[in-house]
């Protein structure tokens, strides 16, 4: 089965452009029928099946869209099942009791079935459509800033207006349960053929409208090993400045898209490329650009390298590492900037550095506090892994967020060396040795830190030596 899928694939992506009867227009879209796609229901999700057929029962047209039959058709597993109907979100709320609608930016349902959710949207139409019924109650309004970005948009149409909505060609592909059949509106498929990334009509006033579409661009040429299209990559470093309106907790869900999806490295590369990353760490692009620190640049790329090896073996990672991965080099410029200004103590320095750097962070990305915790445990335990004499190795090996202290000194020692390599080894070694060899170590620690007991040798108590001359005397 797995096999005469491939096979179907290449059937698809093989065909030369002028085997293709005719370009996609939006009034007259390209169809594919079942047998010219590889797309089908068994690599559908049951609960996007559900979505579907229920929509359809109730009288309104449904397609699967974007990037679920987009990664059919390139022989990927999809991880997400977006769904465009003519249903108002009104109506998709009467329909599905395990409905709720979100967002007045662009108003959204989400069918939610546990954890799986299934995002329907209703057909989008264009701002000059005025002919639509602008009823009450449907939110069917559109606004934008001085821009040009849009800051409402739920102005609703028909499925050809909303294809040439969408903003890539790839994603303007529409599959039906009723008729199995792929409907592509701006010539998608041998965008797929040809490996680009296309964006659907002018790229400036696209990108105006929104200045996310380029963080996207760089996304999906990354993620699905494509070029950016000459006219589509043109405008984007001259619109960079654009990315400063849009919201900070809108750019922290676009920084997981980018760092955390196993392509961290190469979308660092393009944003810097473009100009684009200093629109997330103004600071750390600041510094990178100047060339402050020498460790900077290694650290960052080594830590996302660690970032995109877990992701690609499926193990579990937080954006709380790589956050402080990012700003960890930034923290300490500012720590020994206030050492040098003031009297602080090292732990007052450090709050105060931490404060400032987070505060400045926010603007550009709004870090949820749950992760800044994180972030702060793992730059605190860099100094208490450092203190190993008596207990404090111990509290430290215990604390819940040891290992990914642990693993952030790894990656110090291999870009400094020295005294954090040595550190970072002698924890490797600590946390697989007996108990009894850890006492050993520890004791070693003590000795050798400047004032430190030498082992074997017992501090005499207060008063020992005149009882022990008394004892003498009386002998005698």
């Amino acid at each position: 089965m797995i096999k005469s899928v491939i096979n179907l694939c290449k059937k698809v992506l093989g065909r030369k452009t002028n085997k293709t009867e005719k370009k996609a227009t939006f009034s007259n879209p390209v169809i594919l029928t079942r047998d010219q796609h590889p797309v089908s229901r068994k690599h559908i999700s049951t609960n996007a099946l559900k979505v579907l057929y229920r929509l359809n029962k109730g009288g309104y047209d449904a397609y699967l869209v974007g990037g679920g039959v987009r990664d059919i058709i390139l022989g990927l597993e999809p991880k997400d099942f977006d769904i465009a109907t003519n249903a108002t979100p009104e109506q998709i709320k009467d329909l599905f009791r395990n409905c709720r609608l979100i967002g007045r930016r662009f108003r959204l349902a989400h069918i939610v079935f546990g954890r799986d959710v299934i995002e329907v949207a209703t057909f989008r139409g264009h701002h000059d459509n005025n002919n639509q019924d602008q009823g009450k109650g449907n939110h069917k309004i559109s606004k934008q800033s001085e821009h040009g970005m849009l800051l409402r948009d739920n102005i609703y149409g028909s499925i050809e207006e909303d294809a040439e909505r969408r903003d890539f060609s790839i994603n303007a592909l529409y599959y039906s349960v009723t008729d199995f059949k792929v409907y592509d509106f701006a010539n998608g498929v041998e965008d797929i053929h040809n490996r680009t990334i296309r964006l659907i009509g002018d790229p400036e006033t696209r990108y105006r409208e929104d200045p996310v579409r380029m963080l996207r661009a760089i996304r999906f040429a990354t993620k699905l090993d494509m070029t950016i299209d000459e006219e589509t990559q043109a405008p984007i470093s001259e619109l960079a400045p654009l990315l400063a309106n849009i919201p900070a907790a809108r750019m922290f869900e676009e920084f997981n898209k980018l760092f955390l999806s196993g392509k961290a490295g190469e979308n660092f590369d393009m944003l810097r490329d473009y100009g684009l990353f200093k629109y997330f760490f103004p600071v750390v692009d600041q510094s990178l650009e100047q060339d402050d620190d020498v460790h900077l640049n290694a650290f960052i790329r080594l830590a996302m390298k660690n970032t995109d090896l877990r992701i690609n073996n499926n193990q579990r990672v937080t954006p709380a590492f790589l956050l402080a991965a990012m700003l960890w080099y930034p923290l300490q410029a500012r720590i020994q900037r206030l050492n040098a200004a003031s009297q602080l103590t090292p732990q007052d320095a450090f709050f105060a550095a931490y404060n400032e750097l987070i505060s400045e962070q926010q603007h550009s990305i709004s870090i949820p506090k749950r992760f800044q915790l994180v972030m702060k445990d793992i730059w605190i335990l860099q100094d208490k892994l450092a203190r190993r004499d008596g207990k404090r190795a111990y509290k430290s090996f215990e604390h819940p967020k040891f290992r990914a202290g642990y693993d952030f000194l790894l990656l110090r020692g291999e870009i400094e060396g020295g005294p954090a390599q040595e550190l970072a080894k002698w924890w490797t070694d600590f946390q697989s040795a007996h108990p009894e060899t850890q006492q050993q170590m520890i004791k070693a620690v003590s000795a050798n830190r400047p004032g430190g007991r030498r082992p074997g040798r017992k501090r005499k108590k207060p008063g020992q030596n005149a009882n022990k001359a008394s004892s003498e005397k009386n002998s005698a």
